[in-house]
């Protein structure tokens, strides 16, 4: 390859920014060689230690069973060039970041799928990559229960620190994207278009939040606009970044049905809030989970699905609150048909709790941790105690001391009461 003229008097000087760029361009010319697509350029990633060492090397690709002789060959002369240039210059001119594959900042879990992105353009906190993330995707004509749901466990989620991906539509993935942003893990964007492009319209709003305090990602040029062929090639990015995808809402042949099934393939698990009988755009979830995915209700059914996969990546996790939380839900914003609404018996009952303590054999039953049990000590010597207390009395810092009664509230061994109050009660086992 003679060389990569998009440099010519660029005015960069620095060793790593240029090799940086220089990777971004061999990406570049990837993704524009004629039918070079992720299984091949993966499998060129598994062989050689950089995306420019591939590109220089594309004689040899043939012959060294990584790819078919005509795309070595395209590559080889550069065919690419014209597209790759282009496309290089205005992402430069736009000031887009972008996340390749040998950056330590690409996300591991897009290494896992069979047809990964080569590289990522991202606006936000990249740090995000690093988190358990859940899907949360569903319908954009949705009704009030999906929206609620979505909402609701997506805030639950990103209470105790599980990042909440999505598509950035309308209905459900507003939602979902508003309960990530309620909490400490945040959510995740993943579009079907350019990231210079605000699409929908009517969600610019999140758009700037998920700027400011989320991420947004896409592996689309900058503007590229986006097309019904572009969503499902997305929808493997939002499975590839999760751990799981929960469908909130979906009718038969729903788009989110497309990414339940890239999870699956992905090795995802699937999960599925079911709906009223009757009601059709929830009959795809229906569907899956006629076919296995799990039955959710809440976000507890996920955490105790992923438990172990949550440990992994994040220390310490905690169960989320099975009561309900509200916060995330714009109905205002969102288009909503006419569904049915919770009922009253869904609500978290504000009936006294009976004050009874723990047993010893219930405690070991629950196999708590040291810390919880710490906790569990220091409700015991009172009929409650507020949050400040206990962590004053215990010497952590509010994360800490909400992500462990967090644990015990899920467990059953301590309850919530207004105003951030708790005391220990009988678990639930």
């Amino acid at each position: 390859m003679a060389g990569f003229s998009p440099f010519a008097g660029s005015g960069l000087s620095f060793g790593h920014l240029m090799d940086q760029h220089k990777e971004f361009f061999a990406c570049l010319a990837l993704k524009h060689t004629p039918r070079l697509g992720p299984k091949v350029w993966r499998e060129l990633f598994g062989h050689y230690s950089s995306a420019f060492d591939a590109v220089q090397d594309a004689k040899s690709w043939h012959g060294l069973g990584l790819s078919g002789q005509k795309v070595a060959r395209a590559c080889a002369a550069e065919v690419w060039r014209t597209d790759a240039e282009e496309e290089f210059r205005a992402a430069r001119q736009a000031s887009m970041d972008v996340v390749t594959w040998f950056d330590p900042r690409f996300p591991d879990k897009l290494k896992e799928i069979p047809d990964p992105p080569a590289m990522l353009y991202v606006q936000g906190d990249v740090t995000l990559f690093k988190n358990p993330g859940v899907a949360v995707v569903g319908a954009r004509e949705c009704t009030r229960l999906g929206l609620e749901t979505a909402g609701r466990v997506s805030a639950q989620l990103s209470k105790i620190g599980i990042t909440v991906v999505s598509g950035l539509a309308l209905g459900i993935d507003r939602q979902a994207h508003l309960g990530g942003l309620a909490g400490l893990g945040s959510s995740i964007a993943v579009l079907g278009c350019g990231l210079d492009i605000d699409y929908p319209t009517g969600n610019i709003d999140v758009r700037e939040e998920l700027n400011q305090n989320g991420l947004v990602v896409t592996e689309y040029g900058p503007g590229v606009r986006p097309r019904g062929g572009h969503f499902p090639v997305r929808n493997r990015i939002i499975s590839g970044l999760s751990l799981g995808v929960l469908v909130a809402e979906a009718a038969h042949k729903s788009g989110s049905l497309i990414t339940a099934r890239l999870a699956g393939e992905q090795g995802r698990d699937v999960f599925a809030v079911p709906g009223p009988i009757g009601q059709p755009s929830f009959t795809g979830c229906h569907r899956l989970i006629k076919q296995g995915a799990a039955l959710v209700e809440s976000a507890s059914d996920i955490v105790e699905i992923l438990r172990y996969d949550f440990a992994r990546e994040l220390e310490d996790v905690p169960d989320p609150s099975p009561a309900r939380d509200e916060e995330g839900i714009d109905q205002g914003r969102a288009r909503v048909k006419a569904g049915r609404k919770p009922t009253a018996g869904q609500e978290d009952g504000g009936d006294k709790p009976v004050i009874k303590r723990p047993s010893l054999t219930d405690r070991e039953s629950l196999s708590l941790t040291g810390d919880e049990l710490k906790v569990l000590a220091v409700l015991d010597s009172a009929d409650k105690v507020h949050i400040d207390a206990l962590g004053r009395e215990l010497g952590w810092n509010p994360a800490i001391i909400s992500r462990v009664l967090l644990m015990l509230e899920m467990r059953g061994a301590v309850k919530q009461l207004p105003g951030m109050w708790y005391l220990a009660r009988e678990s639930q086992i």
